[in-house]
């Protein structure tokens, strides 16, 4: 009986899997992400969008945007777009911006309220506590939007804009032990 040689079978083995793996990467990378990237680049709204980053739970995309854009419906877009690249995954907007010293004073205001509400699911405190944070500004303007999966800040001032993404969490229902 013949005995396999070691160092043959290992080399086979590294180069099947080199390949097999490879082929995946590039896959992904070319056939996957990049048209998802042009995709994005072409919503309203977006002035730059960076090579989406995938792995088996998640989908995040970099992007930096308008002043006047809407997060919301960018968000929606990329999601009805790539619902058959993300499957199952949750999209998250890595938003990049350089808000003014005083949106970002107006967001960190505002934190606890929006904290809060977000925590204990009371979702309409949102806009009240953003506006009643917008009034010590001058030339402010908040926008609160939400949707199934997230909610959707945009605050604006007349050089800038802030845009925030909070997830939601779902409301999950629990077994009673005594039911």
């Amino acid at each position: 009986m013949m005995r396999p040689r070691i160092i043959p079978v290992i080399i086979t083995a590294a180069v099947s899997a080199s390949i097999f793996f490879g082929g995946w990467a590039i896959y992904n990378q070319v056939a996957v992400a990049a048209p998802l990237e042009e995709a994005v680049k072409e919503i309203e709204g977006v002035v730059s969008a960076k090579k989406p980053i995938m792995n088996s739970e998640q989908v995040t995309v970099e992007l930096e945007l308008s002043t006047d854009a809407n997060v919301r419906t960018i968000y929606e877009t990329i999601a009805a777009n790539g619902k058959d690249v993300f499957g199952d995954r949750k999209l998250e907007l890595e938003i990049k911006s350089n808000p003014s010293k005083q949106l970002d004073e107006l967001w960190y205001a505002s934190l606890f309220k929006v904290a809060e509400a977000m925590e204990k699911k009371s979702y309409s405190d949102i806009p009240n506590a953003m506006n009643e944070a917008a009034k010590a500004y001058e030339d402010v303007t908040v926008l609160t939007e939400m949707d199934e999966t997230n909610v959707y800040i945009t605050i604006k001032d007349s050089l800038s804009a802030k845009y925030v993404v909070l997830p939601r969490t779902p409301v999950q229902l629990e077994v009673w032990s005594n039911a």
